[in-house]
């Protein structure tokens, strides 16, 4: 257990780049309606009513939001509960969880709900966000509350009976089923958007100093794809 330390507020919390760079595209997406000045309003009225059926926004939302809930619980896990509050450790009082996530700035019912949503075990908190249909925060806290893990500070000894596995995998280690749910998710949504987009026209908006990284990135695919594909099964 570590000491007492000082956490940053989730106001002052820095936020990953790529999520910003997200945030403020969808900013300018909500804040500009650029069909609105379209001279063709036939191709004006397809545009929105692709829009409108379009839910894959909200769905890569739904997700982004689960796996952040879920690493705030997973992280608060890893602290001791109230009763760690009371212990000392070379003289410095310990931080307990509740107190930890008060100072993130997160209230009593976000702390539970990321406790509840960490609580799920890992196939099957991946298989449902990477569904087409991923299901909300308040879903994944009601199912995780069905679930009760081993504390982290407490686990079982060796002998206890082992905890019912959810999703029978056979020889299949978990961990693996986990990145296999992961991919099929990730393989699904580059699809529908090779089906949406012209290559040759995404190729073409790409800056003269991106192409080498971009390369670099296609060769890694093509070299795992290759190998996936000659070992899937079925």
């Amino acid at each position: 257990m570590s000491a007492m330390i000082e956490l940053p507020s989730i106001e002052a919390a820095p936020l990953p780049a790529l999520y910003e760079h997200a945030q403020q595209a969808l900013a300018e997406c909500s804040r500009i309606d650029e069909c609105f000045a379209w001279a063709n309003k036939a191709e004006a009225m397809a545009s929105y009513a692709r829009q409108a059926k379009d839910d894959s926004l909200r769905k890569m939302a739904d997700r982004i939001q689960a796996r952040a809930i879920r690493r705030c619980g997973e992280l608060l896990r890893q602290i001791p509960s109230a009763t760690g509050a009371h212990m000392k450790q070379e003289g410095a009082l310990l931080l307990s969880r509740t107190q930890a996530a008060e100072d993130a700035g997160l209230s009593e019912h976000q702390r539970k709900t990321a406790l509840r949503v960490a609580a799920i075990p890992e196939p099957e908190f991946t298989a449902a966000v990477e569904s087409e249909a991923p299901p909300t925060v308040t879903a994944l806290a009601d199912r995780g509350r069905q679930s009760r893990p081993v504390p982290v500070a407490a686990a079982a000894p060796p002998s206890a009976a082992a905890p019912e596995q959810l999703v029978e995998l056979g020889a299949i280690p978990a961990a693996d089923y986990a990145r296999a749910t992961e991919a099929q998710g990730a393989l699904r949504r580059f699809a529908e958007f090779c089906e949406r987009h012209d290559a040759r026209r995404i190729a073409a908006a790409f800056k003269p100093h991106e192409v080498a990284a971009l390369r670099q990135h296609v060769s890694t695919i093509d070299g795992w794809l290759d190998r996936f594909v000659t070992s899937l099964g079925g």
